[in-house]
């Protein structure tokens, strides 16, 4: 009964999370004397999950599933579980996956428990640490019933090698036509840039910029991070930024090693969903914004002045060394 993870691929490569996720996975296993096994789809090459501990993949090829399709995936996550025989199933935080877990549960009657932020606090009987109430606190939640569901919070755990012997075998689930009742009329994609899925570091702009003419300096400094850009809300609202750059409770989720808020007061919506983030870093020239009191760092100073010279001084930290 090997522990059954749902590796994510995409853009032609396996998503960071999944490799977070494998490492979860095989310390679990470890604990509990079994196996880690990953489903993949439309993933060519999976020799990459042997390095964090996944000892077989379950290789799911259909033209079928090219696109994103919550109800198709999730038939085939719980046809490959109930193949394996597995009573724990991992998955990940992405947005992909907060649809996911409660159909794969529903259907396979299994009790989830979502943004898991630590190993089991007890195997038996299975509880995890969760973070609640928007990351203000944490819970232990209990699962009782025969198959579990563990939606593990993004950079939660770490990504850790843990070499294995992996084996290859191609899995064939039934697909039915009406998983297919959602359809993708077209999807946008950013190239060149690096994704907020998969950042460790992350620049956000708010309205504190005053106009879509002035991202320019945002953009420059994610750049030389290596970081991932984006907004808050009303940023997104005036169409100043793509509403996919949207971070926050009514955005995107983000929980970042490094989340850098350059021009944005702080509200409420905007810090839950952000809170999971690391180390927060505020510049702001209002020194009573709402941002500071949450921040680990704060500037307070014009953006115009404080970010162009932020961004001098670390490309000449970077050309030193």
């Amino acid at each position: 009964m090997s522990i059954l993870i749902y590796a994510e691929f995409a853009e032609g490569k396996f998503r960071k999370i999944a490799f977070e996720l494998a490492s979860y996975a095989k310390k679990v296993a470890e604990t509990l004397g079994t196996t880690v096994t990953a489903v993949t789809i439309n993933a060519a090459d999976v020799s990459e999950l042997s390095k964090y501990g996944v000892d077989k993949v379950l290789k799911v090829t259909n033209d079928k599933l090219s696109g994103f399709t919550a109800k198709a995936y999730a038939d085939v996550i719980k046809q490959a579980a109930q193949k394996e025989n597995t009573k724990l199933i991992l998955l990940s935080s992405s947005t992909d996956s907060i649809y996911l877990s409660p159909l794969v549960a529903v259907s396979l009657e299994a009790g989830f428990a979502s943004n898991v932020v630590g190993l089991p606090v007890s195997t038996v009987p299975l509880q995890v640490k969760r973070n609640a109430f928007s990351t203000k606190a944490f819970n232990i939640t209990e699962i009782d019933t025969d198959i579990k569901i563990l939606g593990l919070a993004k950079n939660s755990y770490g990504i850790f090698e843990n070499a294995s012997a992996l084996t290859e075998e191609d899995f064939n689930p039934t697909i039915e036509e009406n998983d297919f009742g959602v359809k993708v009329e077209s999807v946008e994609k950013v190239s060149g840039k690096v994704s907020l899925a998969d950042a460790d570091i992350v620049v956000s702009g708010g309205r504190g910029l005053k106009g879509p003419e002035n991202w320019g300096m945002i953009e420059e400094l994610a750049e030389v991070l290596g970081a991932a850009t984006a907004c808050s809300k009303p940023v997104s609202d005036l169409d100043w930024r793509p509403h996919s750059e949207h971070v926050g409770q009514t955005g995107k989720p983000v929980a970042a090693n490094l989340y850098i808020a350059i021009g944005i007061s702080g509200a409420i919506q905007h810090i839950a969903g952000i809170n999971s983030s690391k180390v927060k870093v505020v510049i702001n020239s209002d020194p009573e914004a709402p941002f500071f009191k949450v921040a680990d760092y704060g500037v307070v100073g014009d953006a115009f002045d404080v970010v162009p010279r932020l961004t001098e001084k670390l490309k000449a930290f970077k050309a030193q060394h």
